[in-house]
């Protein structure tokens, strides 16, 4: 198993039933966020992003995909608007020691260079930079095709996003992959169930649908370029880290406040149960699908 999806992680206080939302920010990056990393390696590998990339990162939470496109080489703005906390974090992660040019006035200088990060909070129009070049590469990591109501978001950010790209330029869409192949389905229907016990549906969760992605960027006025799917198991060291990197998610929250936190932990260890190892690490295999679609 790989150390970096199941190193053990400090628990965070439980007593409390409002979210802590510095907590979770942390679940998030330091539990579940890296589960995801070979899907961006892949897309990153495919579209040989590098030093001629110009990227722009829609969701892009606390920034690990960002982080792995600027170490190819890539010129890379994250914007979000959903979670100054993880902000915070993607900050952290990518402007430090980044912000001034060394060549830019000598010791003290304080001029931003053209290739820095930047993190936006807003809306992706909020990342226009009149003075820069035009975006070759809009990603939208954030899986579709789980939360109710996703699709139709995920249009509204591209809306905003494509008038900053080049033309020709790579729009890579993300979804989870057929149930049938995730494992991590079983799990997240608790969400389901607690939310809506009479019809097991609801709270913002619904499985997957084949075209999403397509119908996404057909939406958005986008021409399909190619798909593919790629394996991202869920590794945890434990069930304590799995529940609390799936709870920072966000898709247990109606489920929360249908119910309450215990109960979800609860029933979320029981969905948990068949995935754990003999050595107490949970694994769950996944996979994931893209769609690179190009701007007009």
């Amino acid at each position: 198993m790989t150390p970096t999806l199941v190193r053990q992680h400090s628990s965070h206080a439980r007593a409390t039933p409002h979210v802590d939302l510095r907590a979770r920010a942390r679940d998030w990056s330091e539990i579940q966020e890296r589960m995801l990393v070979p899907l961006h390696e892949a897309v990153y590998e495919r579209l040989d992003v590098g030093g001629g990339t110009r990227m722009l990162g829609l969701g892009c939470g606390s920034g690990l995909a960002l982080l792995t496109a600027a170490s190819r080489g890539a010129a890379v703005t994250g914007v979000d608007s959903r979670s100054p906390e993880l902000l915070d974090l993607a900050r952290r992660r990518l402007l430090s020691g980044t912000s001034e040019d060394p060549g830019a006035g000598g010791p003290g200088s304080t001029r931003v260079r053209a290739d820095a990060p930047r993190i936006v909070e807003g809306s992706p129009g909020d990342a226009a930079d009149p003075t820069a070049p035009a975006f070759t590469l809009v990603t939208a990591f954030e899986p579709t095709g789980c939360r109710a109501g996703d699709s139709e978001q995920l249009g509204e950010l591209l809306a905003g996003a494509i008038p900053l790209a080049a033309r020709g330029a790579a729009v890579v869409l993300a979804g989870w992959g057929p149930p049938e192949r995730c494992a991590t389905t079983s799990v997240l229907r608790v969400a389901a169930k607690l939310t809506d016990p009479v019809r097991g549906t609801g709270g913002g969760w619904r499985p997957a649908l084949r075209d999403d992605l397509e119908e996404v960027a057909q939406r958005a006025g986008l021409r399909p370029d190619g798909s593919g799917r790629v394996a991202c198991p869920f590794g945890y060291a434990d069930t304590d880290s799995a529940v609390r990197g799936l709870l920072s998610t966000g898709l247990f929250d109606a489920a929360v406040a249908a119910t309450d936190r215990e109960q979800v932990d609860k029933e979320l260890t029981e969905a948990l149960h068949p995935y754990q190892r003999p050595d107490g690490t949970v694994w769950m295999p996944n996979v994931f699908r893209y769609l690179i679609a190009r701007v007009p």
